[in-house]
């Protein structure tokens, strides 16, 4: 009686530990969500904060996907972004992010990539060239003797990307005067 007695009073906690243990294992052996492959830039991809063509500026570009987005967050900047990760109402969960790979890229006409993982890129910032709109620039690149070369003739540093300053991608910046557009009133 006594056995029967705490069997009984043990049995529904041992259940219950069971049952949480086996759901709570299920959980950790779902497949992450796949990471998707760089989307192709079109000419009639938005850019994300400012809603003007992602394509035609000048510099690096970004694409951010979102778990259950079909189409990815196109940025015409990479440091904008680098500007995005940085909001706190941003936190849709990211499956994976692209940047411009400025080792084979064209800097005049990046849109087409090549892309590479954020994640994979060396970064270089406080060069002398700008980006898109006249931005200074997050500037990735596949290999650090691309970025190294870049920087002896541009300038700047490279930084990890937890490294890079908050104000770098998320303060006011001065835009320089773009002479093609000085005739205009």
């Amino acid at each position: 009686m006594i056995f029967s007695s705490a069997l009984y009073h043990f049995l529904p906690k041992f259940l219950s530990l069971f049952l949480g243990t086996v759901l709570l294992a299920g959980c950790f052996d779902q497949e992450e969500a796949k990471r998707p492959d760089p989307a192709t830039m079109t000419s009639e991809d938005q850019s994300y904060f400012c809603g003007m063509t992602a394509a035609g500026h000048p510099g690096p570009k970004a694409q951010i996907h979102l778990l259950g987005k079909d189409t990815p967050l196109w940025f015409a900047a990479t440091r904008d972004a680098v500007g995005f990760l940085r909001l706190p109402d941003e936190n849709n969960e990211i499956t994976a992010i692209y940047v411009t790979d400025m080792a084979k890229a064209d800097w005049n006409h990046p849109d087409s990539g090549p892309w590479i993982a954020l994640e994979q890129a060396t970064l270089v910032i406080e060069s002398q060239q700008r980006g898109g709109m006249g931005a200074p620039a997050v500037i990735p690149f596949s290999s650090s003797s691309a970025a190294r070369d870049f920087i002896q003739q541009n300038g700047g540093r490279i930084v990890a990307l937890d490294d890079i300053p908050s104000d770098y991608v998320l303060g006011m910046v001065d835009i320089p005067d773009n002479p093609d557009l000085s005739g205009f009133q």
